[in-house]
C-alpha cells in the first residue's frame, strides 16, 4: 500500500482538485484507492454530496479513544475502487487536544499500518496549515505531493513546504520524496510562464516538467467523483494533464521502489 500526502503550507493551489483527480486516475486503472480528507474545511468531503449537518464520522475518529479504523469509516464513492473518509470541523480542536493527549502526532501512522492491504494507494489531502494534521500526513507518507499554484506568491509557499519536508524527513529518519506539481497555469500570461521557469529552476527535478492548466470545467470537483462516461475518463484540458502528471509520479514512484529493493 503506498501513501501519497498531497500538501501545501498555501491555500488555492488545488490541493483538493489534484487529490480528487489523481485519485480517480488511479480508480480507473483499477487499483483500489482512498482517500482521506485531513482539512477541516471538508471540501473534499463535500465534494463527494456529504451534508455538513450532522456532521459526519471520519477522520476524527481516528484520533479518539479507542479510535475506530480506515475500514470502519471508509465510504464508497460512485467510481469504481475509489472510497473515503470524511473529515469534519471538529478537526481543528486537535491542535488543543494534543497538549493534554500525548501520541496524537502518531495516530494516522497507526491508523494506516492497521489498514495495510486492504487499498493499494492512500492519498491524504492536507490542509493547508502547519499543524498537527499535515504533520500526521507527512509522518505517514511515502511521497509527497505539492501543487503549487504558478503565480510568483506561491513560490514562497512551496519553498516552506520543502522546508517542512526536510524536517519531518530528518525527524523521521527515512526519506520522504516530493513531487512539485504547477498547477492553474495560464501560458498566456508573463508571470504564470515566469512562475514555472522559476519553480523549474529552483528545484529541478522535483517538479513535473510540464504543468496542469487553468480549466474551469473542474472548478465544480463533483465532476472528478462521477463515473467516467463511454467517451473518456479525463474530461478537458485539465483532466488531460492530471492523467499524464498521474504517470509521471508513478514512474518517479517505481523508480524509487525499484532502488530501495
Amino acid at each position: 500500500m503506498r501513501v501519497w500526502a498531497i500538501a501545501n503550507q498555501k491555500g488555492g493551489v488545488g490541493k483538493t482538485t489534484t487529490t480528487l483527480a489523481l485519485g480517480r486516475g488511479l480508480a480507473l486503472r483499477g487499483h483500489r484507492v482512498l482517500l482521506v480528507d485531513l482539512d477541516p474545511h471538508a471540501s473534499l468531503t463535500r465534494a463527494f454530496g456529504v451534508p455538513a449537518d450532522p456532521p459526519p464520522e471520519g477522520v476524527l475518529e481516528l484520533f479518539s479513544a479507542p479510535p475506530q479504523t480506515l475500514a470502519e469509516l471508509a465510504r464508497p464513492g460512485a467510481i469504481e475502487h475509489l472510497s473515503f473518509v470524511c473529515a469534519q470541523p471538529a478537526l481543528a480542536t486537535l491542535e488543543r487536544r494534543s497538549a493534554n493527549q500525548p501520541g496524537l502526532g502518531l495516530a494516522l501512522s497507526q491508523a494506516l499500518t492497521r489498514h495495510s492491504g486492504q487499498h493499494d494507494y492512500v492519498l491524504l489531502d492536507c490542509s493547508p496549515t502547519l499543524g498537527l494534521l499535515m504533520i500526521n500526513a507527512l509522518a505517514a507518507a511515502d511521497r509527497v505531493i505539492i501543487p503549487t499554484q504558478t503565480e510568483p506568491l506561491a513560490l514562497h509557499g512551496l519553498a516552506g513546504m520543502c522546508r517542512t519536508v526536510e524536517m519531518v524527513e530528518r525527524s523521521r529518519q527515512r526519506p520522504l520524496p516530493a513531487s512539485v506539481l504547477p498547477t492553474l497555469y495560464d501560458r498566456r500570461t508573463r508571470a504564470g510562464q515566469d512562475a514555472l521557469k522559476k519553480m523549474q529552476d529552483d528545484h529541478g527535478a522535483l517538479v513535473w516538467e510540464d504543468a496542469i492548466p487553468v480549466d474551469t470545467r473542474i472548478s465544480n470537483t463533483e465532476l472528478l467523483v462521477q463515473a467516467p462516461g463511454e467517451d473518456s475518463g479525463y474530461p478537458g484540458r485539465a483532466l488531460s494533464a492530471y492523467k499524464r502528471a498521474l504517470e509521471w509520479i508513478l514512474a518517479e514512484d517505481q523508480q524509487l521502489l525499484e532502488r530501495a529493493a
